[in-house]
Protein backbone atom coordinates (compact mmCIF):
# COMPACT_ATOMS: atom_id res chain seq x y z
CA UNK A 1 0.00 0.00 0.00
CA UNK A 2 0.99 3.47 -0.86
CA UNK A 3 1.83 6.12 1.61
CA UNK A 4 0.25 9.10 2.40
CA UNK A 5 3.60 10.60 2.00
CA UNK A 6 4.09 9.41 -1.37
CA UNK A 7 0.72 9.87 -2.34
CA UNK A 8 0.58 13.63 -1.31
CA UNK A 9 4.11 14.14 -3.06
CA UNK A 10 3.12 12.62 -6.39
CA UNK A 11 0.21 14.81 -6.59
CA UNK A 12 0.70 17.36 -9.07
CA UNK A 13 -0.69 21.04 -7.96
CA UNK A 14 -1.92 23.67 -9.83
CA UNK A 15 0.22 27.10 -9.35
CA UNK A 16 -1.93 28.55 -7.00
CA UNK A 17 -2.17 25.28 -4.66
CA UNK A 18 1.62 25.18 -4.88
CA UNK A 19 1.70 29.27 -4.15
CA UNK A 20 -0.85 28.71 -1.39
CA UNK A 21 0.94 25.44 0.18
CA UNK A 22 4.45 27.28 0.07
CA UNK A 23 2.81 30.37 2.22
CA UNK A 24 2.07 27.23 4.43
CA UNK A 25 5.88 27.05 5.62
CA UNK A 26 8.00 29.05 7.11
CA UNK A 27 10.31 31.87 5.28
CA UNK A 28 13.69 30.95 6.96
CA UNK A 29 15.29 27.32 5.89
CA UNK A 30 15.90 26.68 9.62
CA UNK A 31 12.23 26.99 10.76
CA UNK A 32 10.71 25.30 7.68
CA UNK A 33 12.85 22.34 8.50
CA UNK A 34 11.76 22.58 12.12
CA UNK A 35 8.00 22.75 11.29
CA UNK A 36 8.50 20.00 8.46
CA UNK A 37 9.83 17.25 11.38
CA UNK A 38 6.87 18.89 13.91
CA UNK A 39 4.37 18.21 11.18
CA UNK A 40 2.70 14.10 10.22
CA UNK A 41 2.47 13.02 6.78
CA UNK A 42 -1.57 13.22 7.70
CA UNK A 43 -1.45 17.14 8.66
CA UNK A 44 0.64 17.50 5.69
CA UNK A 45 -2.08 16.10 3.17
CA UNK A 46 -4.97 18.21 5.05
CA UNK A 47 -3.81 21.38 4.66
CA UNK A 48 -2.56 20.87 0.61
CA UNK A 49 -5.93 19.58 0.36
CA UNK A 50 -7.39 22.69 2.11
CA UNK A 51 -5.01 25.28 -0.12
CA UNK A 52 -5.97 23.62 -3.21
CA UNK A 53 -10.07 23.59 -2.22
CA UNK A 54 -9.44 27.59 -1.65
CA UNK A 55 -7.39 27.91 -4.53
CA UNK A 56 -9.79 26.25 -6.66
CA UNK A 57 -13.18 28.42 -5.46
CA UNK A 58 -11.33 31.56 -6.31
CA UNK A 59 -10.69 31.10 -9.41
CA UNK A 60 -14.37 29.83 -9.99
CA UNK A 61 -15.83 33.03 -8.56
CA UNK A 62 -13.42 35.06 -11.08
CA UNK A 63 -14.42 33.33 -13.83
CA UNK A 64 -18.44 33.82 -12.81
CA UNK A 65 -18.09 37.46 -11.98
CA UNK A 66 -16.25 38.12 -15.26
CA UNK A 67 -19.53 36.24 -17.30
CA UNK A 68 -21.99 37.76 -15.31
CA UNK A 69 -23.65 35.77 -13.14
CA UNK A 70 -23.32 36.83 -10.36
CA UNK A 71 -22.92 40.98 -9.29
CA UNK A 72 -20.00 41.70 -7.31
CA UNK A 73 -20.85 42.30 -3.30
CA UNK A 74 -21.82 45.68 -2.46
CA UNK A 75 -19.48 46.74 0.49
CA UNK A 76 -20.86 49.16 2.80
CA UNK A 77 -20.88 52.67 1.86
CA UNK A 78 -20.65 52.60 -1.85
CA UNK A 79 -24.03 53.35 -4.29
CA UNK A 80 -24.10 50.45 -6.56
CA UNK A 81 -25.72 51.52 -9.85
CA UNK A 82 -28.43 49.92 -11.06
CA UNK A 83 -28.85 48.17 -14.59
CA UNK A 84 -30.76 49.70 -16.36
CA UNK A 85 -33.82 48.07 -17.95
CA UNK A 86 -34.28 47.88 -21.54
CA UNK A 87 -36.94 50.05 -23.11
CA UNK A 88 -40.10 48.57 -23.88
CA UNK A 89 -41.32 48.94 -27.75
CA UNK A 90 -43.53 50.36 -28.60
CA UNK A 91 -46.28 48.74 -30.04
CA UNK A 92 -48.78 50.62 -32.96
CA UNK A 93 -52.49 49.52 -32.35
CA UNK A 94 -54.62 50.10 -34.96
CA UNK A 95 -58.23 52.18 -33.61
CA UNK A 96 -61.16 50.03 -33.42
CA UNK A 97 -63.96 51.85 -35.63
CA UNK A 98 -66.89 49.59 -33.89
CA UNK A 99 -68.54 51.68 -31.23
CA UNK A 100 -67.62 51.28 -27.67
CA UNK A 101 -67.95 52.95 -24.08
CA UNK A 102 -64.83 54.98 -23.41
CA UNK A 103 -63.78 56.37 -19.97
CA UNK A 104 -63.96 60.57 -20.60
CA UNK A 105 -61.30 60.71 -17.79
CA UNK A 106 -58.80 58.57 -19.39
CA UNK A 107 -59.72 60.73 -22.71
CA UNK A 108 -58.81 63.72 -21.16
CA UNK A 109 -62.26 65.41 -21.81
CA UNK A 110 -62.93 67.35 -18.58
CA UNK A 111 -66.21 68.77 -19.42
CA UNK A 112 -67.64 65.24 -20.41
CA UNK A 113 -66.14 64.23 -16.88
CA UNK A 114 -67.73 67.06 -15.04
CA UNK A 115 -71.21 66.19 -16.42
CA UNK A 116 -70.77 62.66 -15.94
CA UNK A 117 -69.89 63.51 -12.36
CA UNK A 118 -73.09 65.71 -12.09
CA UNK A 119 -75.22 63.31 -13.64
CA UNK A 120 -73.57 60.37 -10.89
CA UNK A 121 -74.17 63.11 -7.73
CA UNK A 122 -77.72 63.74 -9.17
CA UNK A 123 -78.62 59.65 -9.35
CA UNK A 124 -77.16 59.17 -5.98
CA UNK A 125 -79.21 62.31 -3.76
CA UNK A 126 -82.13 60.51 -5.79
CA UNK A 127 -82.21 57.20 -4.73
CA UNK A 128 -81.62 59.00 -0.99
CA UNK A 129 -84.16 61.13 -1.87
CA UNK A 130 -86.56 58.25 -2.63
CA UNK A 131 -85.41 55.98 0.50
CA UNK A 132 -86.28 59.20 2.71
CA UNK A 133 -89.70 59.47 1.12
CA UNK A 134 -90.62 56.16 1.34
CA UNK A 135 -89.93 56.12 5.44
CA UNK A 136 -91.07 59.45 6.04
CA UNK A 137 -94.31 59.31 7.70
CA UNK A 138 -97.79 59.77 5.88
CA UNK A 139 -99.48 62.62 7.01
CA UNK A 140 -102.60 62.33 5.58
CA UNK A 141 -105.79 60.44 5.97
CA UNK A 142 -106.37 57.62 3.73
CA UNK A 143 -108.73 54.42 3.12
CA UNK A 144 -108.60 51.15 3.26
CA UNK A 145 -108.21 51.51 -0.57
CA UNK A 146 -105.15 53.45 -0.07
CA UNK A 147 -103.32 51.38 2.53
CA UNK A 148 -104.25 47.45 1.62
CA UNK A 149 -101.91 45.54 0.75
CA UNK A 150 -103.17 41.84 0.55
CA UNK A 151 -105.95 39.38 1.83
CA UNK A 152 -109.35 40.32 2.10
CA UNK A 153 -111.01 43.69 2.25
CA UNK A 154 -112.77 44.08 5.30
CA UNK A 155 -116.51 44.75 5.52
CA UNK A 156 -116.64 46.99 8.74
CA UNK A 157 -120.33 45.23 9.48
CA UNK A 158 -118.38 41.69 9.21
CA UNK A 159 -115.44 43.13 11.35
CA UNK A 160 -117.07 44.71 14.44
CA UNK A 161 -119.56 42.58 16.33
CA UNK A 162 -122.70 43.89 17.95
CA UNK A 163 -121.60 42.91 21.27
CA UNK A 164 -118.74 45.54 21.65
CA UNK A 165 -117.81 45.86 25.10
CA UNK A 166 -116.69 49.29 26.67
CA UNK A 167 -84.17 31.71 32.13
CA UNK A 168 -80.89 30.66 30.29
CA UNK A 169 -80.29 28.76 27.45
CA UNK A 170 -83.23 27.75 24.91
CA UNK A 171 -84.52 24.22 24.92
CA UNK A 172 -86.64 23.95 21.70
CA UNK A 173 -90.09 22.33 23.38
CA UNK A 174 -88.77 21.65 26.28
CA UNK A 175 -92.11 21.71 29.36
CA UNK A 176 -91.16 23.24 32.07
CA UNK A 177 -94.92 23.11 33.48
CA UNK A 178 -97.31 20.19 33.00
CA UNK A 179 -100.01 18.01 34.64
CA UNK A 180 -98.14 17.00 37.37
CA UNK A 181 -97.40 20.44 38.91
CA UNK A 182 -101.20 20.82 38.39
CA UNK A 183 -101.73 17.74 40.60
CA UNK A 184 -99.84 18.65 43.26
CA UNK A 185 -101.79 22.51 43.56
CA UNK A 186 -103.64 21.94 47.08
CA UNK A 187 -105.18 25.36 46.56
CA UNK A 188 -108.84 24.54 45.15
CA UNK A 189 -109.44 27.60 43.41
CA UNK A 190 -105.56 27.86 41.75
CA UNK A 191 -106.20 24.09 40.54
CA UNK A 192 -109.17 25.00 38.97
CA UNK A 193 -107.76 28.09 37.33
CA UNK A 194 -104.68 26.28 36.33
CA UNK A 195 -106.82 23.29 34.42
CA UNK A 196 -108.91 25.75 33.16
CA UNK A 197 -105.95 27.71 31.86
CA UNK A 198 -103.95 24.65 30.50
CA UNK A 199 -107.20 23.30 28.57
CA UNK A 200 -107.19 25.66 26.29
CA UNK A 201 -106.06 24.40 22.64
CA UNK A 202 -104.31 25.73 19.61
CA UNK A 203 -107.06 26.96 16.74
CA UNK A 204 -108.11 23.80 15.10
CA UNK A 205 -108.87 25.27 11.25
CA UNK A 206 -105.87 25.92 10.56
CA UNK A 207 -102.22 24.95 11.28
CA UNK A 208 -100.19 28.19 12.82
CA UNK A 209 -97.53 27.73 9.94
CA UNK A 210 -100.20 28.65 7.61
CA UNK A 211 -101.44 31.83 9.75
CA UNK A 212 -99.14 34.33 8.53
CA UNK A 213 -101.14 37.91 9.72
CA UNK A 214 -97.94 39.95 8.48
CA UNK A 215 -95.33 40.17 5.75
CA UNK A 216 -92.50 40.57 8.65
CA UNK A 217 -91.66 39.63 11.93
CA UNK A 218 -94.52 40.52 14.45
CA UNK A 219 -93.41 43.91 17.08
CA UNK A 220 -97.18 44.34 18.58
CA UNK A 221 -100.50 42.18 18.59
CA UNK A 222 -103.83 43.61 20.39
CA UNK A 223 -107.31 41.61 20.77
CA UNK A 224 -110.39 43.88 20.22
CA UNK A 225 -112.64 43.74 23.20
CA UNK A 226 -115.54 42.04 21.41
CA UNK A 227 -116.29 38.89 22.68
CA UNK A 228 -118.87 36.99 20.29
CA UNK A 229 -115.53 36.51 18.31
CA UNK A 230 -111.58 36.69 18.37
CA UNK A 231 -110.47 39.80 16.49
CA UNK A 232 -106.61 40.52 15.96
CA UNK A 233 -104.56 42.63 15.00
CA UNK A 234 -100.61 42.65 14.93
CA UNK A 235 -98.12 45.20 13.44
CA UNK A 236 -95.12 43.99 11.86
CA UNK A 237 -91.56 45.36 11.58
CA UNK A 238 -91.78 47.17 8.41
CA UNK A 239 -95.36 49.16 9.21
CA UNK A 240 -97.88 46.71 7.87
CA UNK A 241 -101.17 45.95 9.97
CA UNK A 242 -102.21 42.48 9.40
CA UNK A 243 -106.08 41.32 10.97
CA UNK A 244 -107.52 38.16 11.48
CA UNK A 245 -111.23 37.17 12.08
CA UNK A 246 -110.86 33.92 14.46
CA UNK A 247 -113.89 33.14 13.85
CA UNK A 248 -114.25 32.33 10.27
CA UNK A 249 -114.01 28.30 9.79
CA UNK A 250 -112.44 26.13 7.16
CA UNK A 251 -115.14 25.69 3.92
CA UNK A 252 -116.00 22.57 3.26
CA UNK A 253 -114.84 20.62 0.04
CA UNK A 254 -116.71 19.28 -2.58
CA UNK A 255 -116.15 16.73 -5.38
CA UNK A 256 -116.50 19.03 -8.17
CA UNK A 257 -114.33 21.93 -6.18
CA UNK A 258 -110.90 22.67 -7.97
CA UNK A 259 -107.73 20.82 -6.58
CA UNK A 260 -106.33 24.45 -6.13
CA UNK A 261 -109.15 25.59 -3.88
CA UNK A 262 -109.01 22.35 -1.62
CA UNK A 263 -107.29 23.66 0.75
CA UNK A 264 -107.54 27.38 1.16
CA UNK A 265 -105.81 29.75 3.72
CA UNK A 266 -107.96 31.54 6.14
CA UNK A 267 -108.91 34.95 5.32
CA UNK A 268 -106.40 37.84 6.19
CA UNK A 269 -106.55 41.44 5.73
CA UNK A 270 -102.99 43.21 5.48
CA UNK A 271 -102.73 47.02 5.45
CA UNK A 272 -99.86 49.29 5.55
CA UNK A 273 -100.60 52.48 8.09
CA UNK A 274 -97.54 53.34 9.24
CA UNK A 275 -93.64 53.65 6.82
CA UNK A 276 -91.71 51.83 9.96
CA UNK A 277 -92.17 49.23 12.60
CA UNK A 278 -95.50 49.06 14.22
CA UNK A 279 -94.22 49.09 18.10
CA UNK A 280 -97.05 49.77 20.06
CA UNK A 281 -100.92 49.66 19.57
CA UNK A 282 -104.01 49.46 21.65
CA UNK A 283 -108.41 49.57 21.31
CA UNK A 284 -109.37 53.38 22.48
CA UNK A 285 -110.96 51.95 25.97
CA UNK A 286 -113.84 53.73 25.71
CA UNK A 287 -114.35 54.02 21.53
CA UNK A 288 -113.48 50.12 20.99
CA UNK A 289 -114.10 51.27 17.25
CA UNK A 290 -111.03 52.92 17.08
CA UNK A 291 -107.39 51.49 16.89
CA UNK A 292 -104.63 53.15 17.62
CA UNK A 293 -100.50 52.50 16.27
CA UNK A 294 -97.81 53.51 17.38
CA UNK A 295 -94.78 53.70 15.08
CA UNK A 296 -90.75 54.63 14.74
CA UNK A 297 -91.70 56.55 11.98
CA UNK A 298 -93.04 59.38 14.82
CA UNK A 299 -96.52 59.31 14.49
CA UNK A 300 -99.38 57.23 16.68
CA UNK A 301 -102.55 56.53 13.63
CA UNK A 302 -106.01 56.08 14.29
CA UNK A 303 -108.07 53.36 12.25
CA UNK A 304 -111.32 53.73 12.24
CA UNK A 305 -112.68 50.13 12.30
CA UNK A 306 -116.44 51.15 10.98
CA UNK A 307 -115.16 53.58 8.13
CA UNK A 308 -111.94 51.76 7.31
CA UNK A 309 -109.93 55.35 7.29
CA UNK A 310 -106.53 55.52 9.31
CA UNK A 311 -105.55 59.04 10.41
CA UNK A 312 -102.67 61.14 11.97
CA UNK A 313 -103.70 61.76 15.56
CA UNK A 314 -99.97 62.82 16.70
CA UNK A 315 -96.70 63.35 15.44
CA UNK A 316 -94.19 66.28 15.27
CA UNK A 317 -95.07 69.20 13.88
CA UNK A 318 -92.10 68.86 11.10
CA UNK A 319 -91.80 65.79 8.56
CA UNK A 320 -87.77 65.77 9.82
CA UNK A 321 -88.30 65.40 12.99
CA UNK A 322 -87.25 61.66 14.28
CA UNK A 323 -88.76 60.88 17.51
CA UNK A 324 -89.65 56.79 17.41
CA UNK A 325 -91.80 55.77 19.36
CA UNK A 326 -92.34 52.88 21.63
CA UNK A 327 -95.58 52.96 23.47
CA UNK A 328 -98.73 54.33 23.43
CA UNK A 329 -101.58 54.15 26.38
CA UNK A 330 -104.89 55.68 27.03
CA UNK A 331 -107.04 56.32 30.05
CA UNK A 332 -109.85 54.26 30.31
CA UNK A 333 -112.13 57.54 31.02
CA UNK A 334 -110.67 59.98 28.39
CA UNK A 335 -111.02 59.30 24.79
CA UNK A 336 -109.36 62.24 23.98
CA UNK A 337 -105.85 62.65 25.76
CA UNK A 338 -102.74 60.62 24.09
CA UNK A 339 -100.01 59.52 26.32
CA UNK A 340 -96.87 57.78 24.32
CA UNK A 341 -92.71 56.76 25.27
CA UNK A 342 -89.93 57.40 23.08
CA UNK A 343 -87.06 55.22 22.05
CA UNK A 344 -84.78 58.94 23.64
CA UNK A 345 -86.29 58.27 26.71
CA UNK A 346 -89.30 60.95 26.22
CA UNK A 347 -92.80 61.13 27.46
CA UNK A 348 -95.31 62.72 25.87
CA UNK A 349 -99.27 63.82 26.09
CA UNK A 350 -101.94 65.43 23.52
CA UNK A 351 -105.34 66.46 23.79
CA UNK A 352 -106.36 65.19 20.66
CA UNK A 353 -109.23 68.27 20.98
CA UNK A 354 -106.73 70.91 20.41
CA UNK A 355 -104.48 72.16 17.29
CA UNK A 356 -102.00 69.83 16.26
CA UNK A 357 -98.76 72.37 17.45
CA UNK A 358 -95.75 71.42 19.35
CA UNK A 359 -96.86 74.01 22.06
CA UNK A 360 -100.26 71.86 22.94
CA UNK A 361 -98.05 68.81 23.55
CA UNK A 362 -96.42 68.22 26.79
CA UNK A 363 -92.98 66.56 27.12
CA UNK A 364 -91.00 65.14 29.76
CA UNK A 365 -87.75 63.78 29.53
CA UNK A 366 -87.54 61.23 32.03
CA UNK A 367 -84.55 58.71 30.96
CA UNK A 368 -81.04 59.43 29.56
CA UNK A 369 -81.72 56.04 27.86
CA UNK A 370 -84.55 54.44 26.01
CA UNK A 371 -87.92 53.82 27.53
CA UNK A 372 -88.71 50.40 25.98
CA UNK A 373 -92.16 49.84 27.46
CA UNK A 374 -94.67 51.71 30.19
CA UNK A 375 -98.85 50.96 31.02
CA UNK A 376 -100.78 53.90 32.87
CA UNK A 377 -102.54 52.46 36.23
CA UNK A 378 -105.96 51.23 35.38
CA UNK A 379 -107.87 51.97 38.42
CA UNK A 380 -105.50 55.70 39.27
CA UNK A 381 -104.50 56.71 35.60
CA UNK A 382 -102.28 59.33 37.16
CA UNK A 383 -99.89 57.18 38.08
CA UNK A 384 -97.52 55.21 35.64
CA UNK A 385 -94.98 53.06 35.22
CA UNK A 386 -91.71 52.72 32.84
CA UNK A 387 -89.46 50.74 32.18
CA UNK A 388 -85.57 51.68 30.51
CA UNK A 389 -82.41 50.68 29.25
CA UNK A 390 -80.71 51.75 32.14
CA UNK A 391 -81.99 48.87 34.49
CA UNK A 392 -84.50 51.18 36.18
CA UNK A 393 -88.47 50.64 36.57
CA UNK A 394 -89.64 53.90 37.55
CA UNK A 395 -93.38 54.95 39.14
CA UNK A 396 -94.12 58.59 38.44
CA UNK A 397 -97.69 60.84 39.79
CA UNK A 398 -98.67 63.02 36.86
CA UNK A 399 -100.17 65.52 39.29
CA UNK A 400 -96.52 66.19 40.25
CA UNK A 401 -94.42 65.93 36.64
CA UNK A 402 -92.03 68.55 36.65
CA UNK A 403 -91.26 69.92 33.01
CA UNK A 404 -87.95 71.40 33.99
CA UNK A 405 -86.68 67.92 36.36
CA UNK A 406 -89.52 65.52 36.62
CA UNK A 407 -88.99 62.57 39.83
CA UNK A 408 -90.33 59.95 39.89
CA UNK A 409 -92.30 59.06 43.15
CA UNK A 410 -90.45 55.73 43.32
CA UNK A 411 -87.70 53.58 41.35
CA UNK A 412 -86.13 50.29 41.65
CA UNK A 413 -82.94 49.21 39.60
CA UNK A 414 -82.40 45.81 38.40
CA UNK A 415 -78.89 44.23 37.46
CA UNK A 416 -79.92 44.51 33.76
CA UNK A 417 -82.10 46.52 31.33
CA UNK A 418 -85.82 46.45 32.23
CA UNK A 419 -87.92 45.51 28.89
CA UNK A 420 -91.61 46.41 30.00
CA UNK A 421 -93.32 47.50 32.94
CA UNK A 422 -97.85 46.41 32.76
CA UNK A 423 -99.61 47.92 35.17
CA UNK A 424 -102.88 46.40 35.91
CA UNK A 425 -106.22 47.21 37.72
CA UNK A 426 -105.34 45.70 41.42
CA UNK A 427 -102.31 48.30 41.15
CA UNK A 428 -99.73 45.48 40.04
CA UNK A 429 -96.91 46.11 37.75
CA UNK A 430 -94.96 43.64 36.04
CA UNK A 431 -91.76 43.92 34.45
CA UNK A 432 -89.24 41.58 32.02
CA UNK A 433 -85.77 41.87 32.49
CA UNK A 434 -82.31 40.75 31.04
CA UNK A 435 -81.46 39.05 34.09
CA UNK A 436 -83.82 36.52 32.94
CA UNK A 437 -86.32 37.59 35.56
CA UNK A 438 -90.25 38.75 36.11
CA UNK A 439 -90.43 40.90 38.59
CA UNK A 440 -94.07 41.85 40.54
CA UNK A 441 -94.55 44.95 42.59
CA UNK A 442 -97.20 44.90 44.43
CA UNK A 443 -97.75 49.19 45.13
CA UNK A 444 -101.52 48.41 45.47
CA UNK A 445 -101.37 46.70 48.77
CA UNK A 446 -99.47 49.81 49.95
CA UNK A 447 -102.56 51.96 49.72
CA UNK A 448 -101.66 53.11 46.03
CA UNK A 449 -105.56 54.42 45.91
CA UNK A 450 -104.95 56.26 48.97
CA UNK A 451 -102.04 57.99 48.17
CA UNK A 452 -102.19 62.05 48.43
CA UNK A 453 -100.35 64.21 45.46
CA UNK A 454 -97.00 63.99 46.37
CA UNK A 455 -96.82 60.56 47.89
CA UNK A 456 -93.12 59.13 47.70
CA UNK A 457 -91.98 55.89 48.29
CA UNK A 458 -88.62 54.58 50.13
CA UNK A 459 -85.91 52.87 48.15
CA UNK A 460 -86.68 49.60 51.11
CA UNK A 461 -90.56 50.26 49.99
CA UNK A 462 -90.54 49.74 46.25
CA UNK A 463 -88.81 46.50 45.89
CA UNK A 464 -90.26 43.54 44.30
CA UNK A 465 -92.72 41.00 45.83
CA UNK A 466 -92.90 38.02 43.64
CA UNK A 467 -89.70 36.73 41.30
CA UNK A 468 -89.57 34.87 38.71
CA UNK A 469 -86.74 32.70 36.82
CA UNK A 470 -88.09 33.69 32.87
CA UNK A 471 -85.58 33.21 30.21
CA UNK A 472 -85.86 36.52 28.61
CA UNK A 473 -82.48 36.33 26.14
CA UNK A 474 -84.23 37.05 22.82
CA UNK A 475 -81.18 37.85 21.11
CA UNK A 476 -81.22 39.83 17.68
CA UNK A 477 -83.92 38.03 15.73
CA UNK A 478 -86.55 37.71 18.46
CA UNK A 479 -88.82 40.73 19.28
CA UNK A 480 -88.53 41.36 23.39
CA UNK A 481 -90.49 39.59 25.65
CA UNK A 482 -93.29 41.71 27.35
CA UNK A 483 -95.85 40.89 29.89
CA UNK A 484 -99.21 41.64 29.19
CA UNK A 485 -102.24 41.17 31.98
CA UNK A 486 -105.59 40.46 31.49
CA UNK A 487 -107.22 43.69 32.11
CA UNK A 488 -110.91 42.21 33.52
CA UNK A 489 -110.04 38.58 34.85
CA UNK A 490 -113.33 36.51 35.56
CA UNK A 491 -111.86 35.45 38.79
CA UNK A 492 -109.96 37.11 41.82
CA UNK A 493 -107.28 35.67 40.74
CA UNK A 494 -105.08 38.46 38.14
CA UNK A 495 -103.09 36.78 35.58
CA UNK A 496 -100.46 37.79 32.54
CA UNK A 497 -98.73 36.49 29.74
CA UNK A 498 -95.61 36.28 28.19
CA UNK A 499 -93.92 34.30 25.42
CA UNK A 500 -91.21 31.90 26.06
CA UNK A 501 -87.92 30.64 24.69
CA UNK A 502 -88.70 27.06 24.25
CA UNK A 503 -91.89 27.60 21.80
CA UNK A 504 -94.36 28.40 24.23
CA UNK A 505 -96.29 31.14 25.56
CA UNK A 506 -96.19 30.86 29.73
CA UNK A 507 -99.60 32.58 31.97
CA UNK A 508 -98.49 33.25 35.93
CA UNK A 509 -100.41 34.74 38.37
CA UNK A 510 -99.79 37.89 40.07
CA UNK A 511 -98.33 35.96 42.97
CA UNK A 512 -95.64 34.30 40.51
CA UNK A 513 -97.83 30.91 40.44
CA UNK A 514 -97.28 29.21 36.84
CA UNK A 515 -100.78 28.64 35.53
CA UNK A 516 -100.29 27.36 32.13
CA UNK A 517 -97.70 26.86 29.48
CA UNK A 518 -99.26 27.02 25.97
CA UNK A 519 -97.94 25.20 23.03
CA UNK A 520 -99.15 22.74 20.49
CA UNK A 521 -97.99 20.93 16.95
CA UNK A 522 -96.87 23.66 14.14
CA UNK A 523 -95.68 25.97 16.46
CA UNK A 524 -92.02 26.45 15.10
CA UNK A 525 -90.99 29.69 16.06
CA UNK A 526 -90.93 31.27 19.57
CA UNK A 527 -94.54 33.21 19.64
CA UNK A 528 -92.25 36.31 21.64
CA UNK A 529 -95.36 38.91 21.03
CA UNK A 530 -98.38 37.04 23.49
CA UNK A 531 -101.57 39.06 24.69
CA UNK A 532 -104.45 38.40 26.59
CA UNK A 533 -108.19 39.20 25.93
CA UNK A 534 -109.33 41.32 28.02
CA UNK A 535 -111.99 39.37 29.57
CA UNK A 536 -111.98 36.14 27.76
CA UNK A 537 -109.41 33.15 28.20
CA UNK A 538 -108.34 33.55 24.86
CA UNK A 539 -104.26 33.93 24.07
CA UNK A 540 -101.94 35.06 21.19
CA UNK A 541 -98.84 34.56 19.89
CA UNK A 542 -96.80 36.07 17.07
CA UNK A 543 -93.26 35.27 15.56
CA UNK A 544 -90.45 36.26 14.42
CA UNK A 545 -91.73 35.39 10.68
CA UNK A 546 -95.44 36.75 10.93
CA UNK A 547 -97.04 33.95 11.85
CA UNK A 548 -99.90 33.49 14.37
CA UNK A 549 -100.38 31.20 17.21
CA UNK A 550 -103.88 31.43 18.47
CA UNK A 551 -105.27 29.29 21.72
CA UNK A 552 -108.79 29.38 22.70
Amino acid sequence: MMSCTRFAEDVPRTPEAQTAYESETPETPEKNMATKSELSDFEKQRLANIAERDALLKKLTIESQSSGLFASPKTPGTNATKPKKRPTPKVKVEEDTTPRRTSSRLKGIAAESEVAKRKADDEYEAMREADRIKRMRRTDSFSQADMFVSGQKLDAASLIGVDVITKGVAQPYERTFGDDEIEKTTDKELKALREEMNGLKLWESWDPQRIKITPERVYSMAFHPSESKPLIFAGDKLGHLGMLDASQEKPAVGEDDDEDNDDPDPVLTTLKPHTRTISAMMVNPSKPTHLYTASYDSSIRSLDLEKMISSETYAPESTNVDEALSGVDMTPDDPNTLYWTTLQGGFGRYDTRTPRKDNNVSNWDLSEKKIGGFTLCPSQPHYFATASLDRFLRLWDLRKLSPDSPTPIAEHESRLSVSHAAFNAAGQIATSSYDDTLKIYDVGAKGLSSWKQGHRLAENEFTPDNVVRHNCQTGRWVTILRPQWQINPQSSIQRFCIGNMNRFVDVYSSNGDQLAQLGGDGITAVPAVAVFHRSKNWVAGGTASGKLCLWK
